[in-house]
């Protein structure tokens, strides 16, 4: 290995425990302002003292701005390293790093805070040798999780010469390391329902239950599910949200599917297997897909916040918004 390689590891090593320590302290579930502000504050902080900020705007409309940091080398090549830092894990979940043996485990330590770490650190190391590089870009987006628009830095980094992302892959077959090349296309299906009201106690056949039909409709599409077929194909219904009242016939309510293939084109037979109609229940489907048009889908609500932006990045010299209230919002608790 390149002396400097193994020196620079072993530095971004020694610093790494900390900086994850101080980034998984904060709470960043998706679809939160103030926990994303700061997160970026604890970031901003991290980078070489070369990097210029700049906060652009978020693939997903009303989420906080994105944050890209470039250095500027004398050399030639131009890299990309990438990261999120919003999590699936909501404020009421949300526990301090902890350590057990050589293993640290927190909220978003994987996924993806560990690897934004990892990330600053290399961009620290490069910075130490600008003639070997034209520049060094570092792009840490808060939408990654529940991002429902097609991603806007794509046009942005066109032409580089290579991209990098530091989330956590697995290991390979006989448990060596490796870089991950290629990954899994993903996909969210949804399925809207539309019946007919009707009380449940006098007039229940009156009704037209679109519970009852996302439940169908749900062992149906979960039918196209594959996962050790050609295309590696999974689909998984994950949410239901049906009913008005207790002794009402639901007239209406939404299904959402994940789904995961080797290339988007397997979800066309997914797509096909939704029908358009269940015991007069009328369906429709939406959907996103990495470089696919859409039906467009509802964003996440707000959620509640921890504490609001520090210091940090006001001295770095990379702005951080405090807005002035906050909303709460259900969050996904894994």
């Amino acid at each position: 290995m390149d002396p400097l390689i193994d020196r620079d590891a072993a530095d971004i090593a020694a610093r790494a425990s900390r900086e994850l320590d101080a980034l998984v302290a904060v709470s960043s579930p998706s679809g939160d302002v103030p926990g994303a502000e700061e997160a970026v504050a604890v970031c901003a902080a991290l980078l070489p003292s070369e990097a210029s900020c700049e906060r652009v705007p978020c693939s997903t409309p009303g989420s906080a701005p994105d944050l890209i940091a470039a250095i500027r080398g004398r050399g030639a090549g131009r890299v990309l390293l990438l990261g999120h830092l919003d999590t699936v894990i909501a404020h009421r979940s949300h526990a301090p790093l902890r350590r057990d043996g050589n293993r640290l485990y927190g909220p978003g330590a994987v996924d993806m805070k560990g690897g934004v770490v990892l990330a600053l650190g290399v961009a620290r190391a490069l910075a130490e040798r600008p003639e070997r590089f034209a520049e060094v870009a570092v792009l840490l987006v808060t939408d990654e999780e529940w991002r429902t628009e097609p991603f806007a830095h794509v046009e942005r980094f066109t032409g580089y010469d290579a991209c990098l992302c530091f989330e956590g892959g697995q290991l390979a077959g006989a448990g060596e390391e490796g870089v991950v090349v290629r990954r899994k296309a993903a996909g969210t299906l949804r399925v809207r329902a539309t019946g007919r009201a009707a009380h449940s106690g006098s007039a229940p056949d009156q009704g037209r239950n679109a519970l009852i039909g996302l439940a169908r409709a749900a062992i149906a599409v979960a039918g196209k599910h594959d996962p050790h077929g050609p295309e590696r194909l999974s689909v998984v219904p994950t949410i239901i949200r049906s009913g008005e009242a207790f002794n009402v016939v639901p007239p209406s309510g939404e299904l959402v599917f994940d789904m995961r293939a080797s290339s988007v084109d397997a979800f066309e037979a997914v797509l096909a297997g939704v029908p358009a109609e269940l015991d007069e229940v009328r369906l429709r489907r939406g959907w996103s897909a990495s470089g696919r048009e859409w039906t467009r889908l509802p964003r996440p609500r707000r959620c509640s916040s921890g504490p609001a932006p520090g210091s940090a990045g006001r001295s770095s010299g990379c702005p951080v918004a405090a807005p002035a209230t906050r909303a709460t919002s259900r969050q996904p608790s894994r």
